[in-house]
């Protein structure tokens, strides 16, 4: 491990790119020794996706097949230092939004990669990408299209306007009352938030 960051750094000081860029090389690999890939301390069983993923893992260390390795050993190093915090991933929802921020993080990169014109970046990122929404399309967590979100959201904002909500108190009131409809579905709560305010007008 020592040796691999030694490498990381040396890269860093030879690249003629930003220097947070450097490491996006390494975003998707799993820099760690012997895997534990779930909490040890927690009695918990680890998420059906999960147990998924650990064997597909396996299978592509077995074929070799790199790119899919390193998106799998990436999930898994994630998932690991959030087993250290006050919420570890314990449901199949808490993994696939694991899983969207590292999507997230890659395509920021890819974009960045781009602009400094390493094509050769950006075709490593953009297939990893790909192969994390794969995963994600095959989930099983249910997902939201934008005009079913945005009609889930006016819903709750003419709830909370008919109930007398005050103004300032609408995008809270709102988000309570959504809050059911969204359980168990693969949604970013920042963009709602952002989406009722727009529609509350704040």
């Amino acid at each position: 491990m020592a040796q691999s960051l030694r490498h990381s750094l040396i890269a860093g000081l030879r690249s003629p790119l930003p220097a947070r860029l450097v490491p996006r090389e390494a975003t998707w690999r799993y820099a760690l020794g012997a895997p534990h890939l779930y909490s040890t301390a927690s009695q918990d069983a680890p998420p059906p996706l999960f147990e998924k993923l650990k064997g597909d893992l396996k299978s592509a260390m077995r074929s070799k097949d790199a790119p899919r390795l390193a998106v799998l050993r990436a999930i898994m190093s994630a998932n690991l230092n959030a087993s250290k915090t006050a919420t570890p991933i314990k449901t199949d929802v808490q993994l696939v939004a694991l899983m969207r921020k590292i999507q997230k993080a890659a395509e920021e990169a890819a974009a960045e990669a781009k602009a400094a014109g390493r094509n050769d970046l950006v075709e490593k990122e953009d297939q990893q990408i790909r192969i994390m929404g794969d995963y994600l399309a095959s989930s099983g967590v249910e997902s939201l299209g934008e005009a079913e979100l945005k009609a889930l959201v006016q819903d709750a904002i003419a709830a909370s306007q008919s109930a007398g909500t005050a103004a300032k108190a609408l995008v809270g009131d709102a988000m309570k009352r959504i809050s059911g409809a969204l359980a168990g579905k693969d949604v970013d709560k920042k963009q709602v938030v952002a989406l009722v305010k727009e529609l509350t007008g704040q």
